[in-house]
């Protein structure tokens, strides 16, 4: 079995430099606080205060791309820093990085779904599982904690409905949350949270991302959302004190996928013989395999797929860095074969995901669209 080239195309992730798991670390740096262990390549400047405005959805290449409806925000890219998303390029993954600072293979959400170890279930790392216990499926301390346990002041400002949720527990605990649903709520919370000192306050928006799924990122609607959420940021800038940088970060971007590339894996023969499980999302797919059906199932998805996708055994894409250093707890919720699209294709299951066919914009893979994140400070 020969190993699939990775195409040219495809963005590693920057992980020790200017990944999502980065940025949680060098804030606390700017506000004169070391975490150990963790290395730091990307320099902010040294502030009091810091506000995390995480964009869902908002990739560095869209920005670029629809600059003219941005303002605000586009105004802050020259200079900018370009970080990446981790892999695949997905919210619970990203969310993840950011709140703990630890690469996916270290803090195991690896998807929008995996595999329950030892079972026949998946965990859907959004809207989690009762009979899993976050701290238990995450294990170590966040990167939020910790700065909280050094004395900084650390808030979370998000929606009511994730306070306590699985992701929320896994990805942020030891912050302060505050539940804020509209956006002035969530300005006057983060304005409030920001001013004790030193301290850190992450606030994160979801519309975006809700409205290329909906709409796709060529949309009417979705040029409509980017508008707003540009005036959020810039209305939480003029809210705030000079002396408090705001830090806007995203934690994918995404591609349209139209219907003529998408593989329904239920109508093409051959592409379910061997797989026992089928994960991951339309544009990053975890294969979990019958015992000793890996060869075959490489062959065959290699074979089907040809140029539209990567496809890789657990040992290939682990050795390409694409999760980090991979600890043995998080390792059976690998795929025993990934499977990463190219360009706007999509892998769909009728049986199993219906409901992600009724999306239109998509993400999850290594393409730039995807990987690509801004960093911008205001």
């Amino acid at each position: 079995m020969t190993a699939a080239p990775e195409p040219a195309g495809f963005t590693p992730p920057a992980y020790g430099d200017r990944s999502l798991a980065d940025v949680v670390p060098s804030v606390a740096r700017a506000l004169g606080v070391e975490l150990d262990g963790h290395p730091v390549g990307l320099e902010l400047p040294p502030a009091p205060s810091y506000v995390v405005f995480l964009i869902d959805g908002m990739g560095a290449k869209l920005l670029a791309r629809y600059a003219h409806s941005a303002p605000y925000l586009s105004s802050l890219l020259d200079g900018a820093a370009i970080g990446t998303a981790g892999v695949p390029s997905t919210t619970a993954t990203s969310l993840t990085s950011l709140g703990t600072g630890l690469v996916p293979g270290a803090h195991g959400l690896v998807g929008f779904t995996a595999r329950i170890p030892g079972t026949d279930r998946l965990l859907n790392h959004l809207w989690w599982d009762k009979g899993v216990d976050p701290v238990e499926w995450q294990p170590h301390p966040t990167a939020l904690g910790r700065l909280a346990h050094a004395g900084v002041h650390v808030t979370s400002v998000n929606k009511r409905d994730f306070d306590g949720s699985g992701l929320t527990v896994a990805s942020q605990r030891g912050a302060t949350y505050v539940g804020a649903d509209r956006v002035g709520e969530r300005i006057a919370a983060t304005v409030a949270a920001s001013a004790g000192q030193p301290s850190l306050t992450y606030v994160y928006d979801s519309d975006l991302d809700w409205t290329g799924h909906k709409f796709g990122v060529a949309s009417t609607q979705w040029l409509q959302q980017l508008a707003m959420v540009d005036a959020e940021a810039e209305q939480l800038r003029e809210a705030l004190p000079a002396s408090t940088r705001l830090l806007v970060v995203a934690d994918h971007g995404m591609v349209d996928s139209p219907r003529d590339a998408r593989i329904d894996v239920d109508e093409v023969h051959g592409m379910r013989d061997g797989v026992a499980l089928l994960g991951g999302e339309a544009r990053f797919r975890h294969l979990y395999c019958a015992a000793g059906a890996v060869p075959d199932v490489v062959a065959t998805w290699r074979e089907v797929l040809g140029d539209r996708a990567t496809v890789l055994t657990r040992e290939e894409a682990i050795g390409r860095g694409w999760f980090g250093a991979v600890s043995p707890g998080v390792l059976p919720r690998l795929g025993d074969v990934m499977v990463a699209c190219h360009d706007d294709t999509a892998v769909m299951s009728s049986r199993d995901f219906a409901y992600e066919d009724t999306l239109v914009g998509l993400h999850g893979s290594l393409t730039p669209a995807e990987m690509l994140i801004p960093i911008l400070v205001g």
